[in-house]
């Protein structure tokens, strides 16, 4: 491979690589999955899928996790998460 095509392939590669860089930055992502759920990236280091009705059921309850979160602060440990 020539030399010009290898900086334009190294000039890519680090763009792409920073994009991902910024993506991964920024929170919190959705997408839908192969099988028609929806993933949620960002929280650990696997997505987070449900189908929409499972979504929907936890989102309809989630004042009772809250509160379950709540009631048993002392026996549940928190994870330093990157921002």
């Amino acid at each position: 491979m020539p030399d010009e095509e290898l900086n334009d392939e190294i000039a890519r590669l680090r763009a792409e690589n920073e994009r991902l860089r910024k993506e991964q930055a920024a929170g919190l992502r959705l997408r839908v999955s192969e099988k028609g759920a929806v993933s949620v990236y960002g929280l650990g280091r696997f997505p987070v899928t449900l189908y929409k009705e499972q979504w929907l059921r936890i989102l309809d309850d989630s004042s009772a996790i809250r509160e379950f979160i709540h009631e048993n602060e002392g026996a549940l440990k928190t994870k330093e998460t990157k921002k």
